[in-house]
């Protein structure tokens, strides 16, 4: 007879029913240092709930029904070998049960879509949210993390897709070796399994292994769609928290704080994760939104009121309805920089869909349930390197016409600016500068642009680019200082040939333009990209003239930092 020992260790599985829990128990079993218990504390929970059953009797009948004794004499008691797996359902985890259950042992909690859960429940027992235990699921993450046992999470859907990388990953999180032996199993019925294997076992029974998820899930009933939209919140959360297993790296954040940030969404202030619209929302339809950027300095916003007037201009250009009212999206911005504790070396992304649509389609029509209003409120440092300066390439893509699509209209539907962009990326350059359709300069893919020559500060007209709000600030504070602006068609040979050149944004601020390569391998790249029906532009530039104006900027009043009382608790 083996030995009896006495120093078990337990590992709990906590999951919802038809979650492939039978057969990750079945996995462990097949361990030659495991043994394995089926749902130990099914008979305490089917005692203090009175729910019914077909088996409730022989369940009552053949198990301790006293939830702490189980825990105690059976979950915790001695062994033969050295690990014991319990297979938990998390809804059987009821008040009154020792503290030593979750304190003790090794835990993981293993999630499935409930989507793929409810037509299989549905077969057997008709489902309900409180049957499925996402709650409980939940309450038992934060309950371990609370303590400092923080448990490894896998979902079933990782486990038939390569069911050996996410045990090795599993037993690895559980400081256990991995066994190829878990990886198979034989077919029918096995001597731990629980008395109710009748009625819900027939499938594992016929398995041998974890098999490949079907290719298409199977219809959900209506009447279980209830069940689904109050599900699936709770189980992304939990899926949030797999640990990465990709064959892709874990991206990482520019701004690692941003990782747990808040924003306002559709009326509501929700997690970065929960952060969505919905897939009828004009947004997403069409690209059909107006949108500002804005920047916070030391509790102040630069020039909001002015992005406001932008801002409506836009959502009146398109026709909005239904638009919030000035001070709902000042409150908005407000609660949200509050929230995120955000008042300074901050950016807003403000947006303003048309909405969600009744069914999908592009007709305006369908927009009847108001406007979305997003407020994305980031920890970002300017985009550009304003010391060094940044490097600009001419793009191919042209500056959209105002007979096409108004730049003047501040909308979502970026792709003009994109594929200029692009072109920027692919010659390792910051940005793209865009022309319009007779060959003038208009701006870049992000930003208004000047240069300086002999004195002359020069932009082009605002007729094919966004009038920008910081580029107004530096036309005014130029004026102010009575120096020489000029605002007129600029050719590419004058930005060539030109003493200084930046660009200003609000999310770059004042950015100068400095040269890749020289002036002759310049005309030498030049050539070269023309036979490649491209464009490359560098320039020669000095910088004094940019920082003169940011200093300006920086210094004068015309600054119009908006200042808001609001903000003065949370700056003391």
């Amino acid at each position: 007879m083996a030995e009896r020992n006495e120093e078990v260790e337990v590992i709990h599985s906590w999951s919802a029913p038809r979650s492939l829990s039978t057969s990750v128990m079945y996995s462990f079993a097949q361990r030659d240092d495991t043994d394995v218990l089926d749902e130990p504390l099914y008979a305490n929970f089917l005692r203090v709930t009175g729910l019914e059953r077909p088996y409730r009797g022989d369940v009552l009948s053949n198990m301790e029904s006293d939830g702490n004794k189980v825990v105690k004499e059976i979950i915790f008691g001695p062994g033969e070998k050295k690990y014991r797996f319990c297979k938990h359902m998390a809804k059987q985890l009821l008040p009154g049960l020792s503290e030593e259950l979750m304190k003790k042992g090794k835990h993981f909690i293993l999630i499935r879509n409930p989507l793929e859960i409810l037509p299989s429940f549905d077969k057997v027992v008709t489902p309900s949210f409180r049957e499925l235990g996402l709650v409980e699921m939940v309450s038992i993450y934060s309950q371990l993390c609370e303590i400092g046992k923080p448990p490894a999470i896998i979902d079933a859907a990782d486990l038939q897709a390569d069911p050996e990388g996410t045990l090795r990953g599993l037993c690895e999180d559980l400081g256990i070796p991995f066994q190829t032996s878990m990886l198979k199993w034989e077919a029918g019925p096995k001597p731990f399994d629980g008395v109710w294997a009748p009625w819900w076992y027939d499938n594992v029974h016929k398995s041998t292994c974890f098999t490949r998820p079907r290719k298409y899930p199977l219809p959900l009933p209506s009447s279980l769609y209830e069940v689904l939209e109050q599900s699936l919140p709770l189980y992304n959360m939990l899926r949030r928290r797999v640990k990465w297993r990709s064959s892709l790296p874990h991206p990482s954040l520019p701004v690692p704080a941003n990782d747990k940030l808040l924003s306002w969404v559709g009326g509501e202030i929700v997690p970065r994760e929960s952060a969505k619209v919905s897939v009828f929302d004009s947004v997403v339809q069409g690209g059909d939104a107006v949108w500002e950027g804005l920047r916070v300095y030391s509790g102040r916003i630069f020039k909001f009121e002015e992005h406001l007037d932008r801002l409506f201009d836009s959502a009146k250009a398109l026709a909005f309805s239904n638009v919030p009212t000035r001070e709902e999206v000042k409150e908005a911005v407000f609660k949200t920089l509050i929230c995120n504790a955000m008042f300074d070396n901050a950016h807003i992304r403000l947006t303003l869909t048309r909405g969600k649509k009744v069914t999908s389609g592009m007709s305006p029509a369908f927009n009847l349930y108001g406007c979305t209003l997003i407020v994305l409120a980031e920890w970002k440092p300017p985009v550009y390197d304003n010391t060094r300066g940044i490097t600009l390439v001419t793009a191919t893509t042209r500056r959209n016409s105002p007979n096409n699509l108004d730049s003047k209209i501040h909308h979502n539907n970026l792709l003009n600016n994109i594929l200029a962009k692009i072109e920027g990326n692919n010659a390792n350059a910051d940005d793209a500068i865009m022309l319009d359709k007779d060959g003038y300069v208009s701006e870049t893919n992000a930003t208004n642009i000047f240069l300086v020559k002999r004195g002359h500060v020069v932009t082009p007209h605002a007729d094919y680019c966004l009038p920008g709000v910081t580029r107004a600030t530096v036309m005014d504070l130029v004026v102010k200082e009575q120096l020489d602006l000029q605002e007129r068609r600029i050719s590419l040979s004058e930005f060539h040939t030109a003493d200084e050149v930046w660009t200003t944004g609000t999310m770059g601020e004042l950015s100068p333009v400095c040269p890749l390569i020289d002036l002759k391998q310049c005309w030498y790249k030049l050539v070269k990209f023309l036979r490649e029906m491209s464009l490359i532009l560098m320039f020669i530039s000095t910088v004094s003239y940019c920082h003169l104006v940011y200093l300006m900027c920086v210094c004068s009043c015309s600054f119009n930092l908006c200042h808001f009382p609001i903000f003065d608790a949370f700056l003391t």
